[in-house]
């Protein structure tokens, strides 16, 4: 990686790997188709997949997949424990509770046991990755106490969401989004994005803090651009589809986001509603910075089925 032009390219070619994974979990995924992908040869890619990511492709994969199995595990009681390790690749039965108990320390159908809803027995369960389960008592409790705050904090809607073209840059870990967003509005800002009244900033998380080590949480801050931008080797494109959202409109702190974001999915359980396939995402409508309180105005959005 000698210039900077050549580091862009490096992020643009993996950025479009990190894609067609993401819609390729439930597929055969070789080193060599992968490498294709990103036009490298595959010692190549291999090298600078783990660079940029800090994990051997396999080993980001098998990842990838454990974790999409722990969200369907957790949120969709009504697709069978086989259902759901054949979708994603896994051969058998104990290869699958192998390799997910190396992950959270648990089998799958003790983490679904575990998993909070109304009725369940919660466990206290540390994960791998250290996400810690709270005990039955406390989850009530923690409940009836959001369900108050985002009654008083949120405007909650269910609604169709437009689709949105956005240039992205790609943050992976909680620690380097604020990196992201410094590149991004260092290539926006010169193009005048941000003087179009109508421009979003948009922050899509494609890995949840509750599944995903926080460390390897994979984020994209992306602003929001029509078919004539020319995105060069700098930024990657991606789009935000048409879809029906939970829409939790808040005005908070930064420090209130996590509580905001759990609030609305216990809003979404509360009310019958599925998680669709969609990324979550959060839409920005000031800056925090020139708020009197220091507070974000914000839409917390969820794509639901």
């Amino acid at each position: 990686m000698d210039t900077i032009e050549s580091q862009n390219d490096y992020v643009k070619r993996i950025n479009n790997v990190f894609v067609y994974i993401d819609n390729h979990l439930d597929s055969p995924l070789s080193l060599e188709s992968i490498a294709t992908i990103a036009h490298y040869s595959p010692f190549h890619f291999h090298r600078v997949f783990k660079l940029i990511t800090g994990e051997p492709l396999n080993a980001y994969i098998t990842r990838k997949r454990i974790e999409k199995t722990a969200a369907l595990l957790s949120r969709r009681k009504d697709i069978s424990i086989t259902d759901i390790y054949t979708r994603y690749g896994f051969g058998s039965s104990s290869s699958f509770s192998k390799a997910f108990k190396k992950f959270y320390g648990i089998s799958p159908s003790q983490f679904r046991e575990q998993t909070p809803s109304k009725y369940s027995k919660i466990r206290k369960v540390k994960s791998k990755n250290g996400q810690q389960e709270l005990l039955f008592e406390e989850y009530i409790c923690n409940t009836i106490n959001l369900k108050k705050w985002v009654t008083m904090n949120a405007k909650i809607e269910v609604k169709e969401m437009p689709q949105t073209e956005l240039a992205y840059v790609t943050a992976i870990g909680a620690k380097n989004l604020g990196k992201a967003y410094d590149s991004l509005m260092k290539w926006a800002i010169p193009k005048g994005l941000l003087d179009i009244q109508e421009t979003k900033v948009i922050t899509i998380y494609h890995d949840s803090f509750k599944i995903t080590a926080p460390d390897k949480v994979r984020m994209s801050a992306c602003i929001a651009i029509d078919g004539s931008v020319k995105l060069g080797n700098e930024m990657g494109r991606i789009q935000i589809p048409n879809s029906r959202c939970i829409v939790g409109s808040y005005t908070i702190g930064v420090e209130e986001f996590e509580k905001a974001w759990t609030g609305l999915f216990v809003w979404m359980n509360e009310n019958g509603y599925k998680k669709a396939a969609q990324d979550p995402y959060e839409i920005y409508h000031n800056n925090f910075n020139e708020h009197p309180e220091k507070k974000c105005v914000v839409d917390f959005c969820i794509p639901v089925e």
